[in-house]
């Protein structure tokens, strides 16, 4: 059943058109990713659709006249009313619980709830209006594990609709069964999840670029051919005029070499305009490459083993304790994961390490002359009304030379004389990145890298990360970047001890199973050793004694508990 019937959607900005000609057709029920690169228009068509944004021209058909849409905005947009909350209702105590928020009575002022806790009380009152249409706008941006597992098994039992913008490939991958990809204001549609729409649009490039370079031989062979016809006409023409004086020429010779001249012509319209409608008829566009993104981190010199060292380090606000007599190091060179649950205080720890607080108790040691790198989670505090040479306060000329040219790697040089104002989320942090390129570090602290870039950035970003010689300090929802970077972990655990771990997240989140697993094990030794003494009375005994039925009865409880332990 057609939902919703999209035609024709144009969208401009000044000058800078967005959206051209763009259609859509979203079903009851489809599960749809939104891709595109930053600044393609996807939040602006996302706009569009829940009625918050005016479109220039087309018109959106809801075949359902009372289709209730839910819209998550990005972070940066979210305002008091859409973090407005209704703790007496049941329902979303329940989500909220499962967000891992629970009551926000102690949080009386906005101020006070995290990025991370922001998101979970709009989401919980996004999925409070049971929308037909859910649209989300970066859902798991600021969002921990737990809260993008509890999405994802949500999204996945939801019977409405949803269009999810998404940089995030491991979420993607779980929720989504089509992309739309937006490229030049259009769209253009991929079925399958993100990984599925990423081979199929290598095997489009592919076959593209093969029947353009097919399209562009049999141009050429054609083009050859008129060549030769008209350099053979042009003889032609010569030969016709040619003056009785020069040579002698037989009879009729010149009327000859006329006619001929025109048949060559004739023929060469006539290939011409036959190679004309052809390649109009059956035209093969040059494939469009991807979009080159280049970062180059560079590490100064090596420095000893161990970079810092924390000892007995514990913070506390008041009378809430974050993390106390807690033991960890990071060496030279190692790339860490620091993971926690929202609140649990990873930025408050990242600002310990940055100088900007103190701990309560205990100390960090830091290897002498450390220069540390830092990439905050937010974009906001980019002045808006400077570009961004004065947003970076770049004066060398060497160093906004440099800048320039990173831009341009960066897909960003069009953008470089406009105001942070007008730039996308994405751009703004491909700023800030520009920002960090132009230093040589040692250490790298990266507080949600990847909010806002668009697929191939983040991807491009892994590899250099890789390729950087320092240490890194990475926090992030994105489970595909702590997997592919991450050798060891600093976890902030629910006892509020901050512990390393010589393990990938992946190992990591195995361990509890194991460890429930081995529990079972030695459960299931207990209940055979009681199983065997609960039948040695057994033994002894006839069914009419008084302590027979008691016995009976534990041997089934203990019978029907060793049955759940196996079904696990």
């Amino acid at each position: 059943m057609l939902l919703m019937k999209i035609r024709n959607i144009n969208k401009s900005f000044g000058e800078r058109d967005v959206l051209m000609g763009l259609d859509l057709d979203i079903a009851l029920g489809d599960r749809i990713g939104l891709a595109g690169y930053n600044g393609t228009g996807k939040t602006t068509f996302a706009k569009i659709l829940a009625g918050i944004l005016p479109m220039d021209e087309g018109y959106i058909d809801g075949f359902s006249k009372k289709v209730k849409i839910g819209y998550l905005q990005q972070s940066v947009d979210y305002t008091d009313d859409s973090l407005k909350v209704q703790e007496h209702s049941k329902e979303w105590l329940k989500s909220a619980k499962m967000l891992g928020i629970g009551s926000l009575e102690g949080h009386r002022e906005r101020r006070h709830l995290s990025g991370g806790e922001k998101l979970k009380v709009a989401l919980t009152n996004v999925l409070q209006g049971n929308p037909d249409l859910l649209i989300l706008d970066e859902p798991t941006n600021h969002m921990d594990l737990r809260g993008i597992k509890w999405l994802t098994s949500e999204l996945q039992q939801f019977s409405g609709t949803v269009l999810i913008i998404s940089h995030d490939r491991y979420f993607l991958d779980q929720t989504v069964t089509r992309i739309e990809e937006l490229d030049d204001g259009k769209l253009i549609s991929y079925e399958g999840n993100y990984s599925v729409y990423r081979k199929e649009k290598q095997r489009r490039f592919e076959i593209q670029e093969r029947d353009y370079e097919k399209q562009q031989r049999y141009k050429k062979r054609i083009e050859g051919q008129m060549e030769n016809l008209k350099s053979w006409s042009e003889k032609a023409h010569r030969d016709s005029t040619k003056s009785k004086t020069n040579e002698k020429l037989p009879m009729g010779y010149k009327e000859t070499q006329r006619v001929k001249a025109k048949k060559m012509d004739i023929q060469i319209r006539s290939k011409m305009k036959r190679l004309n409608a052809e390649m109009e008829k059956n035209k093969v566009e040059k494939p469009k490459e991807d979009t080159s993104v280049y970062f180059d981190f560079s590490a100064s010199q090596k420095r000893g083993k161990r970079v810092l060292e924390g000892t007995g380090a514990a913070k506390a606000f008041g009378s809430r304790t974050l993390f106390h007599q807690s033991h960890f190091y990071l060496k030279h060179g190692e790339r860490a994961a620091l993971i926690g649950p929202n609140g649990s205080g990873k930025t408050t720890f990242l600002n310990i390490l940055l100088g900007k607080e103190e701990l309560s108790e205990g100390r960090i040691w830091f290897s002498h002359s450390l220069k540390i790198g830092y990439l905050s989670q937010e974009v906001e505090d980019l002045n808006a009304n400077l570009t961004p040479i004065q947003a970076l306060g770049l004066t060398e000329r060497d160093l906004i030379s440099r800048a320039m040219d990173m831009s341009a790697h960066l897909g960003l040089a069009e953008m470089m004389d406009r105001k942070i104002e007008e730039l996308s989320l994405g751009q703004r942090t491909k700023v800030k990145l520009i920002g960090l390129l132009l230093q040589e570090l040692d250490m790298l602290i990266l507080d949600e890298p990847t909010n806002h870039l668009d697929l191939p950035s983040r991807e491009q970003l892994e590899e250099t990360l890789r390729l950087f010689s320092g240490t890194l300090l990475i926090v992030s929802h994105d489970y595909y970047f702590l997997e592919k970077l991450s050798d060891c972990l600093l976890v902030i655990e629910e006892d509020q001890v901050i512990r390393r771990y010589e393990m990938t997240l992946n190992e990591w989140e195995k361990k509890d199973s194991l460890n429930e697993s081995q529990d079972d094990k030695e459960q299931l030794l207990i209940l055979e050793t009681e199983l065997s003494a609960v039948l040695g009375k057994l033994s002894l005994l006839q069914p009419g004694d008084p302590e027979y039925a008691e016995l009976d009865n534990s041997f089934n409880l203990l019978m029907s508990r060793k049955k759940d332990l196996n079904n696990r």
